[in-house]
């Protein structure tokens, strides 16, 4: 099973343990810098269970928003969640809209699954406006994120011959800011700026967060390939409490965001 493959029961473990703690700092940010752009139509992909859409939607209230992910869970999901946004299942690497169809493209932390980055950005250049701009974020390394660093370091020390390695080679595999501001310029955008975010996550424990990493999210299948998941949710929460205390989590958190504008005279 991929990186990118979801269970039907995953997007509500995803969102009630990690959507709040995780995502919702950097959903808050990018629907800021949308909502700069006055955008009235808006395309957001990879949205998963709507925690960046919801944002989206507050911002830009008189705004269109078509919200797309390509796993139908997480749009079932997501449809009930931000019920004001449009909802389809679509890929963002073969995106089937018309050209010239959004003002601005949006994609919180999904640009690290994608097979070709640079022809998916040109398919997004293409359904944008001229002049319209795509915007984007993506994990810096993971030695930047203070809890799943941690939850590798724990996992390690659980299987020492063979760690799981899915949180270091694809949500943060991606982390090298020169090679996504020449991967976005590659994909012909002018005005390319990638900007280091810093932001610090909440969690109410770090068994919220354990049950999140084990049940939530595609590290799921890595832990399978040793054992049930549901059994590791114990040792890692321990494992947390032992670095972050038996209280609230407090983390700090660090991504790339990006953003590229199709020139409105293209060549």
């Amino acid at each position: 099973m991929s990186d990118s493959s979801w269970l039907a029961s995953m997007p509500e473990t995803y969102d009630r343990c990690l959507g709040g703690a995780v995502f919702a700092p950097y959903a808050a940010d990018i629907a800021l810098r949308a909502a700069a752009l006055r955008p009235q139509r808006v395309l957001e992909l990879a949205a998963g269970t709507g925690v960046a859409t919801a944002e989206l939607v507050a911002a830009l209230p008189g705004a269109h928003i078509m919200a797309t992910d390509l796993n139908p869970p997480m749009v079932a999901h997501a449809r009930t969640r931000v019920p004001r946004a449009a909802w389809e299942v679509a890929d963002a690497s073969d995106l089937a809209y018309a050209d010239d169809s959004f003002d601005v493209v949006v994609c919180q932390f999904g640009v690290m699954f994608l097979p070709d980055r640079v022809a998916a950005y040109r398919g997004v250049r293409r359904v944008l406006a001229p002049g319209g701009s795509f915007l984007f974020n993506a994990w810096d390394s993971l030695e930047t994120h203070e809890v799943e660093a941690a939850v590798i370091e724990i996992l390690a020390e659980l299987f020492p011959a063979d760690p799981p390695q899915f949180l270091r080679r694809t949500p943060h595999g991606y982390a090298d800011p020169d090679r996504i501001r020449a991967d976005v310029e590659a994909a012909g955008y002018e005005q390319v700026e990638v900007e280091r975010v810093a932001l610090r996550g909440r969690s109410p424990s770090a068994a919220t967060l354990a049950e999140g990493y084990c049940l939530g999210t595609p590290l799921r299948f890595e832990l399978a390939e040793r054992g049930a998941p549901a059994d590791l949710v114990a040792p890692l929460t321990e494992g947390l409490s032992r670095r972050f205390g038996d209280g609230p989590v407090e983390f700090g958190m660090s991504a790339h965001v990006a953003r590229g504008r199709r020139p409105i005279h293209e060549a």
